[in-house]
Parts: C-alpha cells; sequence; structure tokens
C-alpha cells in the first residue's frame, strides 16, 4: 500500500491540545525549550537518550556528545550489543 500522501511535509506542534503546522526554526526552538526546561527544573540526569544501531556510526558519536556535552548526562544507550 502506498501511503505517501500521509506522510508529513512540515513540522508540527501542538497548541491548546491540536497540532498545527509550523516553520523548522520554530519546532526545532520549541524542542530545544521542552530539553531544556526538563534540565534545569529537573536537572541534567532527568534527560536520556536512546540511539538506534541502525544508524551510522557518525550519527551515534554525536548523540552521545549530544547527551553529554549539551546536556550534561550519561543518559545514553543504544540496542547495539543485541
Amino acid at each position: 500500500m502506498n501511503r505517501r500522501h500521509e506522510r508529513l511535509t512540515q513540522p508540527l506542534v501542538r497548541e491548546d491540545g491540536e497540532l498545527r503546522p509550523t516553520t523548522w526554526d520554530h519546532a526545532l526552538n520549541r524542542a530545544a525549550q521542552g530539553i531544556r526546561s526538563a534540565v534545569d527544573g529537573h536537572g541534567p540526569e532527568s534527560f536520556g537518550m536512546f540511539s538506534c544501531s541502525k544508524a551510522t556510526n557518525e550519527m551515534n558519536f554525536f548523540a552521545q556528545k549530544f547527551i553529554r556535552l549539551a546536556v550534561g548526562s550519561n543518559n545514553i544507550d543504544s540496542c547495539n550489543r543485541t
């Protein structure tokens, strides 16, 4: 079954319980604010990341650098060992 017509073509944000289209800048800023809010409110160890074994080594390296340096957490895992 071809579901191309169901694919998202732009980012969505939830406002007042409804999803609405927005710009990439606005969506990424909202995501960054959410991460910062969690870290500020509960500490860096309250945030974690899961990285995929199907991603490239470079992407997995970037993920662990991001979580450790930008967020300040060592909570990163992946399914590489399974």
